[in-house]
């Protein structure tokens, strides 16, 4: 996969993240073998990092940068159903992304019924989670107990597991298989670094999967 022209303007506008960059170029190209095997990415993140991994899931699964082919009609065997020309008009292809934590009934009563706390994710990534698929933990941290739990739940289960972490990783650096630090020490600082990296890698994989020859 070539990400050469990402990591270029990456660098122009970040050169901080200069370290960062042998990890975030190993990502993408994990990431589009995963896609093209027919995996998906789920993402969990703590606190504002929470946001994040919405974020990251709804830049693949539409358009971001590039505007992608639409399907005929025929393709998507919408032909001869009612609306089927309408939805074949709008929808697009996209790359399968989950954010955990969303489903409110869920997560209420994970919280409510589970002695031990932290659990949702977790929960969540036991039964949606398969080989094959890849985990995306983000924390400034890197010791956010919930999405620790989800790492080692998807350890277990077989997925490969990267997390995204301030310039400390901790825990959750021990337990991916590859962990991006950003070097940044206020939290907020953090969190604009690490959009930095997923909106590199999100424009990336469009760019692989949907850009033109």
């Amino acid at each position: 996969m070539e990400t050469a022209t990402v990591t270029a303007e990456i660098l122009a506008r970040h050169p901080v993240l200069e370290g960062s960059i042998p990890e975030f170029e190993r990502l993408c190209e994990r990431m589009a073998f995963l896609f093209e095997a027919g995996g998906k990415l789920l993402v969990a993140g703590n606190g504002g990092s929470a946001a994040d991994a919405q974020h990251i899931a709804a830049e693949l699964m539409k358009s971001f940068e590039i505007k992608r082919p639409r399907s005929s009609p025929s393709e998507l065997e919408l032909e001869n159903l009612p609306f089927g020309s309408t939805l074949a008009k709008h929808l697009e292809p996209g790359l399968p992304a989950i954010a955990l934590g969303l489903n409110h009934s869920l997560t209420s009563a994970i919280g409510n019924d589970f002695e031990e706390p932290h659990l949702e994710y977790a929960q969540e990534l036991m039964v949606l989670g398969n080989e094959g698929d890849a985990l995306l933990g983000i924390s400034t941290s890197g010791r956010a107990r919930n999405v620790l739990y989800a790492m080692v739940a998807a350890k277990a289960k077989g997925l490969f597991v990267a997390a995204l972490t301030g310039p400390t990783p901790g825990e959750m650096g021990e337990l991916a298989d590859l962990t991006i630090s950003v070097p940044a020490q206020r939290t907020t600082e953090v969190q604009e670094l690490h959009e930095v990296i997923y909106h590199g890698m999100c424009r990336a994989l469009e760019q692989h999967f949907f850009g033109s020859d």
